[in-house]
């Protein structure tokens, strides 16, 4: 029902565009969220938005440089990744949950399967 796509390699300060499509059961009503998660690291809340209401809301080690917005018309949730450094590289998640403004993983009821972003110094 989550279906990501845009991962890739880039260098420092580069920039990639990740999208989520949501299809089935996510409505408009949810929130949508991003996560990521290193190697060896717990997953960690990135940004989510409303899908309804567009408010947004993003995690300090991103604000300022990701973005992130809908298309209502496609049903898809993009995240924009500007100023990249080496510690943005992990496998990114993009969820759905109806709990507003929900920052907790384990809030979200729905998971994509993925996609992996790796920056290099």
């Amino acid at each position: 029902q989550l279906a990501e796509s845009g991962g890739g390699l880039v260098q420092a300060g580069g920039s990639l565009r990740l999208s989520c499509a949501a299809s089935g059961r996510i409505l408009t009503s949810y929130t949508m969220g991003w996560f990521r998660q290193a190697p060896g690291k717990e997953r960690e809340f990135v940004t989510n938005i409303n899908w309804s209401s567009g408010t947004t809301y993003y995690a300090d080690s991103v604000k300022g440089r990701f973005t992130i917005s809908r298309d209502n018309a496609k049903n898809t949730v993009y995240l924009q990744m500007n100023s990249l450094k080496p510690e943005d590289t992990a496998s990114y998640y993009c969820a759905a949950t109806v709990v507003p403004v929900a920052t907790l993983s384990r809030s979200y009821a729905y998971w994509g399967q993925g996609t992996q972003v790796t920056v290099s110094s």
